[in-house]
């Protein structure tokens, strides 16, 4: 229990320090893209390696695919609800994109599950990687300087940004913790839906609001970044 809270906050950790990196100055525009689209490749690569992959070696991919659909429906129908509600587009002279609560809103639905998954793994004394921390983090870091800095810009008080940053990832370690206390209950198909529904989620946030927002602040270098991204968390990824 004691690995679970502990290596559940440090992973979390990574959340609020991207927070706070996006809330202390004001980034140009220029930067904040290339950071999105770093971490969309990033995320892209924990897609691929850390999700997917896991889910159907576990259970040859039906779960994957249930929980797939799942969480692209779940993010989708929380992001509408974002919207009607005002909080994912902003109007009048400090109007915004909208995609800092979007992007919130992704970290919060795929850091959940990711981090059961993560609890369930150190029930079964896999222990954790240093590799998959460090991929943890390339990919939570961009996501949440991303997210606080367009919401700083969108007229978001500070204290309410790293309110909601610090929310988000004591649930997510808590998550951990669940995953830890659940983890003799859950079968291999049922951590390949929780795979999956992390992946599904991501996939949604990242072309609806990510990869777009990266394109529209950092321009051409976007694709590089991206690539970039992918390329690190990959290689962190097989490594560990």
């Amino acid at each position: 229990m004691g690995a679970a809270v502990l290596w559940g906050a440090v992973a979390a950790s990574s959340l609020v320090v991207g927070a706070w990196l996006g809330v202390w100055r004001r980034w140009p525009d220029k930067v904040t893209g290339a950071v999105l689209a770093f971490g969309a490749g990033a995320l892209i690569s924990a897609v691929s390696y850390d999700l997917v992959r896991e889910g159907a070696q576990l259970d040859g991919g039906a779960g994957v695919a249930a929980g797939l659909a799942v969480g692209a429906l779940a993010y989708f129908a929380a992001d509408r609800a974002l919207e009607r509600s005002g909080s994912r587009h902003r109007t009048g002279p400090s109007a915004g994109t909208g995609a800092g609560p979007a992007l919130a809103l992704g970290a919060f639905l795929d850091g959940i599950p990711e981090q059961a998954v993560l609890g369930i793994g150190l029930a079964a004394g896999e222990g954790v990687s240093v590799a998959l921390l460090a991929a943890i983090f390339v990919s939570n870091l961009p996501e949440a300087v991303g997210s606080s800095t367009q919401m700083r810009a969108d007229g978001r008080a500070t204290g309410t940004v790293m309110r909601l940053w610090v929310a988000i990832a004591v649930v997510c370690a808590v998550a951990t913790v669940g995953g830890y206390l659940v983890a003799d209950f859950a079968s291999p198909r049922l951590q390949a839906a929780i795979d999956g529904f992390a992946a599904g989620a991501l996939l949604v946030m990242l072309i609806d609001s990510m990869i777009p927002e990266a394109a529209r602040k950092s321009g051409l270098v976007a694709g590089l970044f991206t690539t970039l991204g992918f390329a690190a968390a990959a290689f962190l990824s097989v490594s560990g």
